[in-house]
């Protein structure tokens, strides 16, 4: 049976990211979170309190992250834990925690730039919030772009403002559009994330959501399905009115995920479809599939299915 091959230039169902990733870099490269000691607008007061609903940073900080150390000890902490499995590999500075964009430019310059010191460090990945970015800030940061990999997360999380609101993101999603359009007009690649299974939505949502993002200059795309973090406001929430919450089965999920490809732009790279909180931090749903595992699901639904990304994408 003749292989297929797609626009992307491969034969894996969807425009996959580490395929783009090793091509890009031409060798094995890793991220390796820092903790820089960021807050968010949506938790000191600027636009509200308490931080999003769902959100326990801990659950995706590794335990180098330790604000105790300076960006370079966590760059070398995380570097040697990563290099005791590949002795020759290159590494991106991953601000994740919180809003790691959320201070003046003067500040944010010297720990990007004490980062990049590292001899080992190839670029930054910043994750942030649409409304925590500005001109200035993009425009030091497309110059930087000149010289080393930039990439800029934007939660987006949903396309749907009420559900914005009743999250606590503390923006719109006009403000998400126009985060991705500045960095795309700057040449700056950018990331959207997007969480499937808040409370509100449904299937029609989810694959509207697909149609609105591949119109948008996406570059890289990350869902995760939605879990209920211990230490939450959505916790409380869960425990109060749990009919409010439809958590997918694994099975479920995959359908969805699948549904969804096909409708995007087969130009967007997808990074990843699931994230897993540490066990004792996850009240539901709990899978116990490690994400290499569910991506063969993915791919192996997927030829079931004799489908691919992008296949009913106008």
């Amino acid at each position: 049976m003749e292989q297929l091959i797609f626009s992307w230039g491969h034969a894996r169902r969807y425009n996959d990211f580490p395929t783009w990733f090793r091509k890009y870099f031409s060798e094995r490269v890793q991220k390796v979170s820092v903790d820089a000691g960021f807050t968010c607008p949506n938790r000191d007061g600027t636009k509200g309190r308490g931080g999003c609903s769902y959100c326990n940073n801990t659950t995706f900080k590794p335990a180098y992250c330790n604000l105790e150390n300076s960006v370079t000890e966590q760059l070398r902490k995380g570097i040697q834990f990563f290099e005791r499995k590949y002795s020759s590999m290159r590494f991106l500075a991953y601000f994740q925690a919180y809003t790691s964009t959320w201070a003046p430019l003067e500040d944010l310059i010297p720990i990007y730039e004490e980062a990049l010191k590292h001899p080992k460090i190839a670029g930054l990945v910043i994750s942030t919030r649409p409304d925590a970015v500005n001109d200035e800030l993009l425009d030091y940061l497309a110059q930087l772009s000149k010289r080393v990999y930039v990439m800029v997360e934007f939660g987006l999380e949903s396309h749907l403002n009420h559900t914005l609101e009743q999250v606590n993101r503390g923006h719109t999603f006009e403000e998400s559009v126009q985060a991705l359009n500045a960095t795309a007009h700057r040449g700056i690649f950018n990331c959207a994330h997007l969480i499937l299974g808040l409370p509100g939505e449904n299937r029609n949502d989810w694959l509207e959501q697909s149609r609105v993002i591949s119109k948008l200059p996406v570059n890289n795309l990350k869902l995760h399905q939605l879990q209920i973090h211990k230490n939450t406001l959505m916790e409380k929430q869960y425990r109060n009115n749990p009919g409010r919450f439809h958590l997918f089965t694994a099975e479920e999920y995959i359908e969805l995920v699948i549904d969804y490809l096909e409708l995007l732009n087969p130009k967007i790279i997808v990074e990843r479809f699931i994230s897993q909180a540490p066990p004792e931090l996850l009240v539901a749903p709990r899978w116990g599939l490690k994400n290499f595992e569910f991506v063969d699901r993915i791919e192996k639904r997927m030829r079931e299915r004799n489908t691919w990304q992008g296949k009913f994408f106008p």
